[in-house]
């Protein structure tokens, strides 16, 4: 048998924060520590597209294109986490910086 709930209890419940989500200051905090993982990145994946170069063939693949866009669109993910502070753009920001070196050591 189920007790019937009255629609301002569902209210109350759907409109109440979340206790274990993280707030604003620390989300904008995650994303400033972002760009120096995306600097970083960004050095590993110039150092390995002019390894590349040297000893590879001499011509940059696809692959070394997409990394090197890559921190690009990390930017501009943590920028948007820096005004407005969502989970889902840090955790881009931090994917695009981590996929950089590896798109470009797959090339």
């Amino acid at each position: 048998m189920t007790t019937p709930t009255t629609p301002a209890a569902d209210l109350t419940d759907r409109t109440a924060p979340d206790p274990t989500a993280p707030n604003t200051r620390a989300l904008r905090v995650l994303a400033l520590c972002g760009f120096l993982l995306l600097a970083g990145c960004l050095v590993l994946t110039a150092v390995l597209g002019l390894v590349d170069a040297v000893e590879g063939d001499g011509v940059g693949g696809g692959f070394l294109t997409a990394g090197l866009w890559a921190p690009a669109l990390g930017a501009v993910a943590g920028a948007a986490a820096l005004a407005a502070p969502r989970r889902a753009l840090v955790a881009a920001q931090y994917a695009l910086a981590l996929a950089a070196p590896v798109l470009a050591a797959l090339d």
